[in-house]
């Protein structure tokens, strides 16, 4: 299988040269899609100049910071319109280990459509959150199962690689997301289109340099959309088939 492994960034120069080889030593095979929202940093241009050591490795610069749903449609895009057959999405802060990569594709390579890096099955963990962080994140991929019946543990994981015949049937282009719940909404999309969906445990750590992303209001517009989906599909639908 021909595999593309995009990274949405944003202001990550501290950590995109450790990301670029840690990922090349981990899947070498692969090719890799460096997805930058303009950084002030420099990220792109490292990335580059990495890329030139390393080789096959691109950056897709685009113009101001849109959001990572829609850096990482336009990173799929690329990868579809140039036949690879699986796309992988993966965080270039570290948070996400590399090591892990050739089981998310080992699980493509026997059947799966899509497999998800899980913090929440067995063998998965987050060593360094406090509690109370762990509690929202665990329950509100809970409420998302619940609502949207995803049988899915850990569905706002942005460590995951996709079959790209089942992102078109999905129509992934149509997701409308472009904060994190993008995460979600994909997921949901795959699974609704009868994709057969693998979850492979890993260790999600915590950034060590740069700034998380991560805030009360992403939060709160994942929360809003999930429950806005199960409307539409629990409620709204039943009216119009009655």
């Amino acid at each position: 299988m021909r595999a593309l492994v995009v990274t949405p960034t944003y202001q990550e120069a501290e950590n995109i040269a450790e990301f670029l080889e840690r990922t090349r030593a981990a899947a070498p095979d692969a090719d890799i899609l460096v997805v930058d929202d303009n950084s002030p940093d420099g990220t792109a241009d490292l990335a580059d100049e990495i890329g030139s050591r390393l080789g096959h490795i691109e950056v897709l610069r685009r113009p101001r910071k849109i959001g990572i749903g829609d850096a990482v449609r336009d990173g799929f895009t690329r990868g579809i319109e140039r036949g690879y057959d699986v796309v992988v999405q993966i965080d270039a802060d570290l948070s996400h280990d590399p090591a892990a990569l050739p089981q998310l594709l080992g699980e493509i390579d026997r059947g799966a459509d899509a497999s998800i890096g899980s913090r929440y099955v067995p063998g998965g963990s987050i060593p360094h959150w406090p509690w109370y962080r762990r509690a929202v994140s665990k329950w509100g991929n809970r409420y998302a199962t619940l609502v949207l019946g995803i049988p899915i543990r850990d569905a706002t994981s942005g460590y995951r690689a996709f079959r790209a015949d089942i992102l078109k049937t999905a129509d992934y282009t149509s997701t409308r997301s472009k904060g994190y719940g993008f995460q979600i909404e994909l997921c949901y999309r795959v699974w609704q289109h009868g994709g057969r969906i693998a979850q492979v445990p890993i260790t999600f750590t915590d950034r060590v340099r740069g700034h998380s992303k991560m805030s009360l209001g992403v939060g709160a517009e994942e929360l809003g959309l999930v429950s806005w989906w199960g409307f539409q599909d629990r409620v709204l639908k039943k009216r119009w088939h009655r």
